[in-house]
């Protein structure tokens, strides 16, 4: 590839719309499907009608002192959860001690702490009707805590992210999310995002995985 198409291709992203079908709260008929199938697949439902609500909920399943990491999370940092948890001081907050950390060297504790918390927190991209969570990254740095290595996963996400099936919340990543969240790291970093690894929670053997589902749209 040449550099004039490089520039090419960079300049089409960066400019690419958001389908805003996907930024539509979902009624409180669908909500309620949704909370009852995700409960169906082992994962923990809390239900709030406003954001500070669910920031209470986020809070109070995180104890004090509890070391806690955090996946890049424009809802969580809209509900005020990111500034209690790394401004507070009642936390053992990861983010910013692997921020401060030397990529040159420190690389392999940096991957071992992001990928093995006791607690994280995070957002889902897509939640779908039937009971799964859908989320998308460009380097993966939060999924593996997601999957398996944090002991408690405790998410949020906004009714404009419900969806109805796997298939949907992937058209909703690719039409809505990743034209945000593409903008949103070319304004904070100088750098484009990428949808270069996708992860799907189909169920939860383990009470390990919890989601306070907010009855308004918050976050991408």
């Amino acid at each position: 590839m040449t550099q004039i198409d490089d520039m090419t291709q960079i300049q089409e992203r960066s400019t690419l719309v958001p389908n805003r079908e996907f930024a539509l709260p979902a009624s409180g008929e669908r909500l309620a499907r949704a909370a009852a199938a995700l409960q169906a697949n082992g994962i923990e439902v809390f239900r709030a009608d406003d954001l500070e609500q669910a920031k209470r909920l986020v809070l109070a399943q995180l104890p004090e002192g509890a070391e806690v990491h955090e996946g890049a999370s424009v809802t969580m940092e809209t509900l005020g959860v990111t500034a209690e948890v790394e401004q507070s001081g009642r936390y053992d907050a990861l983010r910013p001690r692997i921020w401060a950390m030397d990529r040159a060297t420190q690389a392999g504790e940096m991957r071992k702490l992001a990928a093995g918390p006791d607690y994280v927190t995070g957002s889902a991209h897509a939640v779908t009707e039937d009971g799964h969570l859908v989320f998308a990254s460009k380097t993966g740095s939060q999924l593996a805590a997601y999957a398996f290595g944090a002991g408690h996963v405790v998410l949020a996400a906004g009714s404009q992210k419900i969806v109805r099936d796997v298939e949907e919340g992937l058209r909703r990543i690719r039409e809505y999310v990743y034209p945000l969240e593409d903008q949103h790291m070319l304004d904070l970093y100088g750098m484009h995002s990428g949808l270069n690894k996708l992860f799907v929670v189909m169920a939860e053997d383990a009470p390990r995985i919890s989601i306070v589902l907010i009855g308004q749209p918050v976050g991408f």
